[in-house]
C-alpha cells in the first residue's frame, strides 16, 4: 500500500510540473497566444452585438425606449450571473477546456439565431421577437459560461514559479478585452448604417459579423488544443463544499458548550471530510468575504462610458513604468493594495466629475416644478413697458425696448394650467392680454406696439441643451415681409409682422455670412458665434432694403471646455487598471486548483451586484446628477476604508504549501476515503 501511494503521488506531482512550449526563449507558454486571440474575438463578438442592440429593439422590433432599456439591462445582468453555471460545469464536470468549447458552440448558435431573427422575410414580428429573445438567452449563457473559465484556463498554462509572467498575462488578457471592445463598437454600427439590406439598415449583417468572429474565436481556441495543460475536474466540487458546510454548521449548532473548542467553525466537519477540502473551503470563503465591498467600485464604473483606447494605453504604462518605479522604492504593492488604490482613483474621478457637473449646471435652465412655469419677456415695443401680474411681483421693474430678456422667472399657476391676465403699462396707457400657461413649460412673452396699442404673443421655449453639442436658434421677424434663412443645411421660414420661427438646432460655428431672402431680394447677415449648448433668439429688424439681426441668448452656452473631462477619464481608467487586473490575478492565485473557475465567477458576480446598486441608488434616490456623483464618491471612499481594513488582516496563501500541509494523501485518495466513509455511514 505504501508503494502504491508513493507512485500515485509521483504521477500527480509530475502532472503538475509538466513543461510546455515557450515563446521565443521566454517563460510565456506558446498556447497563451491562442487564448488571447480567442478572448479578443469573443469580446469583439459580444460588444459588437451590444453596440446596436438598443437601436435594433427600437427601430426593428418597434419597442419603446423604456422597454428597450429594460431588456438591454436584463440581458447585461444575465451575462454576469451565468458565470456561476459555467464555473460549476468546469470545476465539477467537464473541465475548463471542454466547458469553453461546448459553451462557445452555444454562443455561436445564439448569434446565428439572433441574426436570423433580424431578417424581415423570416416570419412576422412575433417570430422576430421570439428568435431575438432566444438568441440573447443563448448568448448570455454562452458568454457568461465561458467568462470565468478563459482567464482561469490561461493562468493554468503557467508553471507555479512563473508568477510574474502570469501577472503580466492577465494584463495582456485585459488589453485583448478592450481591443475587441474598441474595434467592435466602431465597426458594427458602420455595418448597420452604411450597408443596406432587405430595404433598410442591415441588422442581420451587424449581428452576423459578431457570429463570424465567435466562430473564429472557437476555431483559434481549439487550434491550440495539443499545447494546453488541461486539468481534469475533480468530481462534484460544489456538492462536496455544500455538504461540508452543512455538516459543519449542523455539528457546531448541536455541540454543547462542554465540547472541545475548535479553532474554526468549519473544523466541526473534520469527522467526515478531509482536512485538505476543509482548508480549501476556508481559503475560498476568506476571498469571498473580501469580495463583499467590491460591487461599489463597479457601481461607479458603470456610470462612466470609458474609452477603451485609454485602457490600451494605460495597461502597458503601468506594467512597464509605474509598477517598476514603485518597486524601486521598495514598496510591496500586493494585488489587494493595488485594488484599494484603484478604488481611491475611482472616487477621485467622481470628485472631478462633480466639479465639472457643478460648473456645467451654472449654464443650465432648470425646468419649473409642478404647479409652476418659466416666463421671460421680450419688449419689442418702441419704448419701455412695465408689467403687472395678479398675485405676483414678477417683472416689477420697467423693461427697456429691445434689451436682452432677464433670466427666466417662476410663475405660480396653482395647478396644471391657468389663464392669466397680464397688465402692460406703455407710454402712460394701460393694456391687458390674457394668456394660458401650462405647468413645467417655459415661455417667452413677446410684446410689440401697433397703433391700437400693445400686442402680446406667447411662444413656447426650448430650454434643454442639445445632446449633440449644437446650438438652438429661432427668429422673430419684425419686418413687413416674410424672410427665409438658410444656414448649415437648415432652413428657417419666418412669417412677416412679428412672426416667430420654430426652434431648430444648428452646428456650433461662426456664422458671419448667412444667406437670407425676403421677397425678391437676397441679403447676408452676420450672426457671429452660435455656441454649444446655447439657445438663441435673433430679432430681424430693418426696412425694405436691409435686414439687421439682433441676437439674444435665452440659454447660456456651455462654458466648461470638454478637456476638463480628461482628468476624470484618466483617473477612472487608472482606477480600473489598478482594480480589475489585480482582482482577476488575486482571484486566480488564491483559489484552490479545483475551484479556480468558481472563484472567477465570484469575482464576476461583484460586477452584477454593482449594476444592482446603480439601479437602487440612481433610480430610487432621484438626486441631481452632481449630487449623485458626490454620493457615489463618498460611498466608495467608505467602502475603500472597509476593504483596506479587511485586506490588512488577510493572509496570502501559497498554493504550493498545500501539499506540504497535507503530504500523506493525494486529492484522489482523500475522495476515495470520503466515499468509503459515506458508504460506511449508510451501512
Amino acid at each position: 500500500m505504501g508503494k502504491r501511494k508513493e507512485l500515485k503521488l509521483e504521477i500527480h506531482e509530475s502532472g503538475k510540473t509538466s513543461k510546455s512550449q515557450k515563446l521565443c526563449g521566454t517563460n510565456y507558454p506558446v498556447c497563451i497566444s491562442f487564448i488571447v486571440v480567442n478572448e479578443f474575438c469573443e469580446r469583439f463578438s459580444y460588444y459588437g452585438m451590444k453596440a446596436v442592440l438598443t437601436l435594433y429593439f427600437i427601430n426593428y422590433l418597434h419597442w419603446n425606449q423604456n422597454l428597450s432599456t429594460a431588456v438591454y439591462h436584463a440581458f447585461s445582468s444575465l451575462c454576469y450571473f451565468t458565470p456561476i453555471l459555467g464555473a460549476l460545469i468546469a470545476d465539477s464536470w467537464l473541465g475548463k477546456f471542454k466547458t469553453i468549447v461546448y459553451l462557445s458552440v452555444v454562443y455561436v448558435l445564439g448569434h446565428v439565431v439572433k441574426s436570423v431573427g433580424a431578417i424581415p422575410s423570416v416570419g412576422d414580428s412575433t417570430i422576430h421577437i421570439a428568435l431575438s429573445m432566444m438568441g440573447l438567452i443563448l448568448i448570455a449563457f454562452g458568454t457568461g459560461g465561458i467568462k470565468p473559465c478563459v482567464a482561469a484556463f490561461g493562468g493554468d498554462q503557467f508553471d507555479e514559479e512563473h508568477t510574474n509572467e502570469r501577472r503580466k498575462f492577465f494584463s495582456i488578457f485585459y488589453m485583448s478585452i478592450n481591443a475587441g471592445s474598441l474595434l467592435s463598437t466602431v465597426i458594427t454600427p458602420i455595418l448597420r448604417g452604411n450597408v443596406q439590406c432587405f430595404g433598410g439598415d442591415c441588422y442581420a449583417l451587424a449581428f452576423g459579423v459578431p457570429a463570424i468572429l465567435m466562430v473564429i474565436a472557437l476555431v483559434v481556441f481549439i487550434s491550440g488544443s495539443g499545447m494546453y495543460k488541461k486539468s481534469p475536474p475533480e468530481g462534484n466540487v460544489l456538492l462536496d463544499v455544500c455538504r461540508c458546510l452543512g455538516l459543519a454548521i449542523k455539528n457546531r449548532w448541536m455541540s454543547s458548550k462542554y465540547d472541545s473548542k475548535r479553532k474554526h467553525w468549519l473544523d466541526w466537519a473534520e469527522e467526515k471530510y478531509p482536512k485538505r477540502l476543509i482548508h480549501e473551503i476556508k481559503m475560498v470563503l476568506r476571498v469571498l468575504v473580501l469580495f463583499i465591498p467590491l460591487p461599489m467600485f463597479w457601481a461607479l464604473f458603470d456610470q462612466q462610458m470609458l474609452n477603451a483606447l485609454l485602457i490600451l494605453m494605460f495597461v502597458p504604462i503601468f506594467d512597464v513604468v509605474v509598477y517598476p518605479l514603485i518597486g524601486l522604492c521598495r514598496i510591496n504593492l500586493t494585488p489587494l493594495k493595488k485594488m484599494a488604490v484603484g478604488m481611491i482613483f475611482a472616487a477621485l474621478a467622481f470628485g472631478a466629475a462633480t466639479l465639472v457637473e457643478v460648473n456645467v449646471m451654472k449654464t443650465v435652465v432648470e425646468p419649473a416644478p409642478r404647479g409652476q412655469c418659466l416666463l421671460q419677456v421680450y419688449n419689442l415695443a418702441d419704448s419701455d413697458v412695465k408689467l403687472s401680474i395678479p398675485g405676483s411681483n414678477l417683472f416689477s421693474q420697467p423693461i427697456k425696448s429691445y434689451e436682452d430678456p432677464q433670466a427666466y422667472q417662476h410663475l405660480e399657476l396653482g395647478g396644471h394650467n391657468k389663464t392669466i391676465t397680464v397688465g402692460i403699462n406703455h407710454n402712460g396707457h394701460f393694456h391687458e392680454c390674457g394668456e394660458t400657461f401650462t405647468e413645467q413649460k417655459a415661455y417667452s412673452l413677446v410684446l410689440h406696439s401697433k397703433t391700437s396699442g400693445i400686442v402680446c404673443q406667447l411662444a413656447t421655449d426650448n430650454i434643454l441643451k442639445s445632446e449633440k453639442m449644437e446650438a438652438y436658434l429661432r427668429f422673430i421677424n419684425t419686418r413687413s415681409e416674410a424672410v427665409n434663412v438658410t444656414m448649415a443645411g437648415v432652413d428657417f421660414y419666418i412669417p412677416a409682422d412679428y412672426g416667430i420661427s420654430p426652434n431648430k438646432s444648428v452646428e456650433r460655428n461662426e456664422y458671419t455670412s448667412v444667406r437670407c431672402t425676403s421677397g425678391s431680394q437676397d441679403f447676408s447677415i452676420n450672426l457671429g458665434l452660435l455656441d454649444s449648448g446655447a439657445s438663441y433668439t435673433v430679432i430681424l429688424k430693418g426696412g425694405s432694403g436691409d435686414i439687421i439681426p439682433q441676437k439674444m441668448e435665452d440659454v447660456k452656452a456651455n462654458n466648461v471646455h470638454i478637456a476638463w473631462q480628461i482628468p476624470q477619464y484618466a483617473l477612472m481608467t487608472a482606477g480600473e487598471v489598478m482594480f480589475s487586473i489585480p482582482g482577476i490575478e488575486f482571484s486566480y492565485s488564491q483559489a484552490p486548483a479545483n475551484m479556480k473557475s468558481l472563484l472567477q465567477a465570484g469575482w464576476l458576480l461583484t460586477v452584477a451586484f454593482g449594476n444592482v446598486i446603480v439601479l437602487i441608488v440612481a433610480e430610487g434616490a432621484g438626486l441631481d446628477q452632481w449630487m449623485e456623483f458626490l454620493l457615489f464618491a463618498g460611498l466608495l471612499v467608505a467602502v475603500c476604508i472597509i476593504f483596506s481594513i479587511m485586506a490588512y488582516f488577510y493572509t496570502y496563501v501559497d498554493l504550493g504549501e498545500l501539499d506540504k500541509l497535507f503530504p500523506d494523501k493525494t486529492v484522489n485518495e482523500d475522495e476515495d476515503d470520503l466515499k468509503k466513509d459515506q458508504t460506511d455511514d449508510t451501512t
